[in-house]
């Protein structure tokens, strides 16, 4: 199973829908109906299907099904062909995070079979590599029309452990419009470059005023709400003062550090800024666009989705994460949640990424365990 979802390539600049429909299809041809929530070009779809009852206090497994891309990386075999060499298991997204939804598609039969009490539903997203953007729509859908879930279990890399809380993710783009005069007269224009320049100076100044007041002590690595300018480009020539310069940037808040408190002091700057470069030129503009948001997961050590996986796996992990995930969508609906997956995170995103063939017995432990349990 983890060699069929492997070969789809679902490589988030494509469509999702080959996977989708096959897994579809793999449900129904078991009896399981499944509902297919598309993204609005239709291009892309969430799924999700319920094994069991229809009833309230069951259980979300939850997994993307993107990946990212493989471009320019140095693989040693083809990554959409699953490779299994020396205990390992090579191909993109066997750690992140097709190894998770594929034991539990390997496993429905069993989970049928156990003639569950309290259901099993699960859920696959499209877009989570790019900002989460699939989930929400996916988990409204599920708010209106599923018995409510005890909790949902998101099957990050995790290497079985429970992690309780994870950062959140908000990606923007600034864009800024000079005034172009040639720059020996910079007096009569206005560099995007160099607006762009000073608003770059301030998202700096942020995160070293965030790096001095942490806390080693919060769990996070690092600890401390990150903020950080990925790509710029901008100008034409070194004589001609910039009319065009844009960047793109991130802040990664800790769970309670209200993100917004960042946005609104970079949006003060500019209003600072904006005033004094409209009166050279009337044209000059500076614009910010929110490209994506994801909330953070915040810990509930008594929450019932860290009671049933601290139960399930035997360990009292309490792990905490900087990378964002559909984590906290899930509980910014009301739901108990945690990632707990198989795989490292160690592995993902890179090169001949792969998953001990030890993590996935340990997930199909896992999960037929919880069936045993939403049988009981």
């Amino acid at each position: 199973m983890i060699a069929r979802l492997v070969g789809f390539d679902t490589v988030s600049r494509r469509s999702n829908m080959a996977l989708i429909d096959w897994v579809r299809d793999h449900l129904a041809g078991h009896g399981v109906e499944s509902r297919v929530v598309p993204s609005a070009d239709g291009s892309k779809a969430n799924l999700f299907a319920t094994i069991g009852p229809a009833e309230e206090g069951g259980v979300v497994l939850s997994a993307h099904t993107d990946v990212v891309p493989v471009d320019g990386q140095p693989w040693d075999t083809d990554p959409f062909t699953l490779n299994e060499r020396d205990g390992r298991l090579y191909g993109r997204g066997t750690a992140d995070m097709k190894s998770f939804p594929a034991v539990a598609l390997a496993l429905l039969p069993e989970m049928l079979a156990a003639k569950l009490k309290r259901p099993l539903h699960l859920a696959l997203s499209y877009d989570e590599e790019v900002g989460c953007l699939g989930a929400p729509a996916m988990i409204e859908r599920m708010a209106a029309e599923l018995p409510r879930p005890s909790a949902v279990i998101v099957g990050e890399p995790t290497s079985m452990g429970v992690v309780l809380a994870h950062k959140g993710c908000y990606v923007l783009r600034t864009t800024v419009t000079g005034h172009e005069v040639h720059s020996s007269q910079i007096d009569r224009g206005v560099s995007a470059v160099m607006v762009a320049a000073r608003l770059v100076s301030l998202i700096a100044d942020m995160a070293e005023e965030n790096i001095a007041a942490s806390d080693p002590t919060c769990g996070f690595d690092p600890p401390f709400t990150t903020l950080h300018v990925g790509t710029i480009e901008g100008g034409t020539a070194p004589n001609i003062t910039a009319r065009h310069c844009s960047f793109l940037w991130d802040i990664r808040p800790l769970p309670g550090d209200d993100w917004t408190r960042y946005r609104d002091r970079f949006a003060a700057e500019c209003d600072r800024l904006l005033a004094r470069i409209r009166r050279i030129s009337p044209d000059c503009d500076i614009r910010t666009e929110q490209l994506a948001g994801v909330p953070g997961l915040a810990p509930e050590p008594a929450g019932t989705a860290a009671q049933l996986c601290h139960a399930l796996t035997g360990r009292n992990d309490t792990g905490m994460v900087s990378f964002a995930a559909e984590a906290g969508q899930f509980q910014a609906a009301g739901l108990s949640t945690v990632l707990c997956g198989p795989g490292s995170i160690d592995q993902a995103h890179q090169p001949n990424e792969y998953i001990d063939v030890a993590q996935v017995t340990a997930c199909e432990r896992f999960i037929k365990d919880l069936v045993g349990r939403l049988a009981a």
